[in-house]
């Protein structure tokens, strides 16, 4: 009988990322499936499993440092290497933290991707639904962009139109009137937390 540490393992290796030349949606479709891998094993299987699991499908999906960058802002480019090493390390293990919480439990949910995309400028528009058991489903975009032969998403937007980038950016212009140190102090307390059980 299969522990749900080694489903875990295998769906996440099933879905590990070839996806090289695949497309946009092909990335898309292997992170929804580390996700409800993840929401399989549940709380039962420790957090920094969970965590170590969906960590590489993230990475190989999003380009994070396009992200924390678009979410910072012109600030970035007077950084220190070292500070924007630090934050992007940082904001990684945040964004993995944020998912692992919030994709924790499994109870019939399926996820939907589009196989058509929309284009937008340069960028591929990934269409996603969330379709739980009983009420209605959410609406997850991701926004595609090539670099190479390559595509990577570069912002999330929720309903089809709110993007998670600019909520971000929001939030974090008031951490920076303090300095960049409080940044990076934040998300690494919220990721410390999310991996505690905090939301």
């Amino acid at each position: 009988m299969l522990t749900r540490r080694a489903v875990l393992v295998a769906a996440v290796a099933a879905a590990a990322p070839a996806w090289a030349e695949a497309g946009a949606v092909k990335p898309i479709e292997g992170f929804v499936q580390a996700l409800l891998a993840g929401m399989r094993a549940g709380k039962a299987t420790p957090f920094a499993q969970r965590a170590a699991a969906l960590q590489p499908v993230l990475v190989a999906a999003f380009d994070l440092e396009a992200i924390l960058k678009a979410s910072i802002g012109v600030r970035w480019g007077t950084m220190a290497a070292e500070m924007q090493a630090n934050l992007l390390q940082a904001f990684t293990n945040f964004s993995v933290a944020t998912w692992v919480a919030n994709f924790d439990s499994f109870d019939g949910e399926r996820f939907e991707v589009l196989p058509e995309t929309r284009t937008v400028g340069a960028d591929e528009v990934v269409q996603t639904r969330i379709v739980p058991k009983q009420g209605d489903a959410t609406r997850l975009d991701y926004v595609m962009r090539r670099t190479g032969a390559t595509w990577k998403a570069v912002d999330i937007l929720l309903d089809g139109s709110i993007s998670r980038v600019a909520v971000q950016r929001s939030d974090f212009r008031g951490l920076l009137a303090k300095g960049e140190a409080a940044l990076l102090e934040m998300l690494r307390s919220k990721a410390a937390d999310l991996a505690t059980g905090a939301k």
